[in-house]
């Protein structure tokens, strides 16, 4: 795998030399430099992604479609969504803010005598080994991103911006990326909280989030596989995800059914969903989208600059009702 890290590595500087450095430059973010080329990893990462996607899930796809191909239109739009997520752009952004203002602010508080949370601390010696971090962080954060996709169900407030994920009545590969960006600005915010509080390195951030981003695409692709039951019981299916798309579930908080905020909210792993009573076994072949979308015509929107102006007018609406 020599080779691979050398052509891995070759991108990275010239990307790093070609745009990163340039822009740490020109918003006075010099001294981040070292950080920021383990940021542009992020770029490189984001392009194999593509290559997989379109290379094996979108041949997969068109070979064993769920449902027909309707709204190319509402295709395009996510592939905008993926491009501007997968090939570092949301990320880099928030590198040059959030990220280092946490990194700073933690520093600070750490010098304190802030209590440190870092696994290695705790359990000292697990990670020494490289592969068993790797396993142990991925368990953590999706045990995490579980949570944190019941509550964007669960919390009326952040409904109204995931709803934008969940608006998609036209489920490929390219829909994972489909959030508001308030939405995302929020997810990665705590995922770089809870990762600079556990001590996850950048360059094993940048691994995990990979890894996670492209099995994501998988579950959502618009495949018609069923994998064998056990299988199913460990990692999280296309089918096993796309129940959780269905209009028939009832996303919206407050609906009345079996699982009144949704149900299948697992990232990687199924096991949270059985472990937490959310998981749906049955459907999965099903049209997706939303219960008053689909019912009254709710409009979520068709292009991007719509459904992001339409998410922070629902967020602001249930302000208004909220405090009245």
């Amino acid at each position: 795998m020599d080779w691979f890290s050398n052509i891995f590595a070759t991108v990275q500087q010239w990307l790093f030399e070609g745009f990163v450095q340039p822009v740490a430059f020109a918003v006075g973010a010099g001294n981040l430099l070292e950080d920021g080329y383990t940021a542009t990893g992020w770029l490189v990462v984001g392009l194999l992604q593509i290559v997989v996607m379109v290379l094996v899930i979108g041949p997969a796809q068109r070979l064993w479609p769920v449902e027909a191909v309707t709204d190319r239109h509402a295709i395009r739009v996510d592939v905008i969504y993926t491009l501007l997520h997968r090939l570092g752009l949301f990320k880099l952004a928030m590198f040059f803010t959030f990220d280092e203002w946490a990194t700073q602010f933690f520093g600070f508080l750490r010098a304190k005598g802030l209590p440190t949370l870092q696994i290695d601390q705790l359990w000292p010696g697990v990670t020494d080994i490289a592969w068993v971090s790797f396993l142990l962080y991925l368990v953590v954060f999706d045990a995490l991103g579980y949570w944190v996709h019941r509550f964007q169900h669960q919390f009326h407030w952040w409904w109204q911006l995931h709803s934008v994920h969940h608006s998609q009545r036209q489920m490929t590969m390219w829909t994972d990326n489909r959030n508001h960006l308030l939405d995302s600005v929020i997810v990665d915010m705590v995922f770089v909280t809870v990762a600079l509080l556990v001590g996850v390195g950048p360059s094993q951030f940048v691994a995990l989030v990979a890894l996670s981003q492209l099995f994501e695409s998988l579950q959502h692709a618009n495949l018609r596989w069923r994998w064998p039951n056990w299988v199913e019981r460990i990692a999280v299916s296309p089918r096993f995800h796309r129940r959780h798309h269905e209009v028939t579930l009832g996303h919206e908080p407050g609906i009345t059914t079996s699982h009144p905020y949704g149900a299948n909210f697992g990232i990687l792993f199924s096991c949270w969903d059985m472990l937490f009573k959310s998981a749906e076994w049955k459907g999965g072949l099903q049209p997706t989208g939303i219960q008053d979308q689909v019912e009254s015509g709710r409009d979520y929107g068709r292009g991007f600059w719509a459904q992001q102006w339409l998410g922070l007018v629902r967020l602001f609406q249930r302000g208004r009702n909220a405090s009245g």
